[in-house]
């Protein structure tokens, strides 16, 4: 298969993206986004999760959760490139919500092509809410060492960097079995299932690890028996989504940086007025640029062109990476003193880039495996 003219992006996208951007615009315009997640600047707060529920089941309504959901399961059946138009708005926003680790958990759930992740499918699709519980404390996500295991029908063992813990109904957990690597939906409020917070920079996110104590499970829970399979079909997905994210948040470091240095004055000039400046941000618009061709590009192949979809991906992530990187650097120092304090906005993006940009793996990781791909492992 080849891919289709402009990544497939045509005017059903458009109108999606649009549409997201207005509502972002008008219900979370960055003063109340600051407001919402950054009202307390103690250092030794406890870890902060904070977002508005009222705006996200508006999210539902507006049919967000369904993008990505088959139509047999009750979804709209759209493509990844529509997503990631999404995605990209969120970005653009900082949303804070279970909106991106739902969407990464549907795409794993498409993967496992079993009558209970049908279910969970169906039920996201309504407003159910998920994210993915399957990495070891080692980081080593697609490895087979595992810290939770099955023993008698329950779960014992940890799972690590798991992400909107605290906003999501239910845990798809990557488990040890007799026979290999499973993965079973386990409902937060579970006997047993203990959410610890991580301490991250992200304020528009939260992190936790999850312990889990003699967690009963059943057959209907049972979502995959193939659980490496799964993670590994679904990672292309997952690294074009938070790349789309880091483009989002990108463009409006980019855009604030840029009507900031129209108005800042000095020496009687605009900050714009010097090419010292001007430059590097130029440099800002050509990466983001570039990021987005191969995110969508990414996209595409998940789409119709499967067998390039790893290696786009990879691309995609690690171009994407290094924009998180250089777009926060330029815009906090682009915005001098006042770039540094709490009260500036630009804080929000840049921790949600630095959370970003490591998120499965930053660019020399994904340098590494993309050799791999392409000449095979040395190791």
């Amino acid at each position: 298969m080849t891919q289709a003219k402009n990544f497939a992006f045509g005017e059903d996208e458009k109108m999606l993206r649009d549409t997201a951007r207005k509502f972002l615009q008008d219900h979370l315009p960055t003063d109340k986004l600051h407001q919402l997640v950054a009202s307390d600047s103690d250092p030794y707060r406890d870890p902060p999760c904070h977002w508005d529920k009222n705006l996200w089941l508006q999210i539902v309504e507006l049919g967000w959760s369904t993008v990505i959901v088959p139509e047999e399961n009750g979804g709209s059946g759209m493509s990844l490139v529509a997503l990631c138009a999404l995605v990209e708005e969120a970005g653009r926003a900082a949303l804070p919500s279970p909106f991106i680790a739902t969407a990464i958990a549907s795409l794993v759930l498409r993967e496992c092509r079993t009558s209970p992740a049908n279910e969970l499918l169906q039920a996201i699709a309504s407003g159910k809410t998920a994210t993915l519980a399957s990495t070891p404390k080692s980081a080593s996500w697609l490895a087979s060492d595992c810290d939770v295991c099955l023993v008698d029908g329950t779960l014992n063992g940890s799972a690590y960097f798991v992400q909107d813990a605290r906003k999501v109904e239910t845990l798809l957990v990557q488990c040890k079995t007799q026979s290999g690597l499973a993965l079973y939906a386990v409902p937060t409020n579970s006997e047993g299932v203990e959410i610890i917070a991580d301490g991250i920079i992200d304020l528009t996110r939260d992190q936790a690890h999850i312990h889990l104590n003699k967690v009963s499970v059943s057959d209907a829970q049972l979502l995959s028996e193939q659980a490496c399979d799964v993670l590994e079909a679904a990672e292309p997905g997952i690294l074009t989504l938070v790349s789309a994210d880091i483009c989002g948040a990108g463009e409006w470091q980019l855009q604030t940086t840029v009507e900031y240095m129209k108005v800042r004055e000095q020496f009687d000039h605009p900050l714009g007025y010097f090419q010292a400046l001007k430059h590097p941000l130029v440099n800002v618009m050509i990466m983001i640029d570039q990021a987005k061709s191969l995110t969508y590009n990414a996209a595409c192949a998940v789409d119709s062109e499967p067998e390039n979809a790893a290696k786009f991906a990879r691309m995609a992530k690690a171009l994407a990476s290094e924009v998180a990187a250089y777009a926060s650097n330029r815009s906090i120092q682009f915005h001098g003193g006042i770039g540094f304090t709490w009260e500036c906005f630009v804080h929000l993006y840049s921790k949600r880039q630095k959370h970003n940009q490591v998120l499965y793996g930053d660019a020399k990781y994904q340098r590494a495996k993309l050799a791999d791909l392409l000449m095979g492992s040395i190791a």
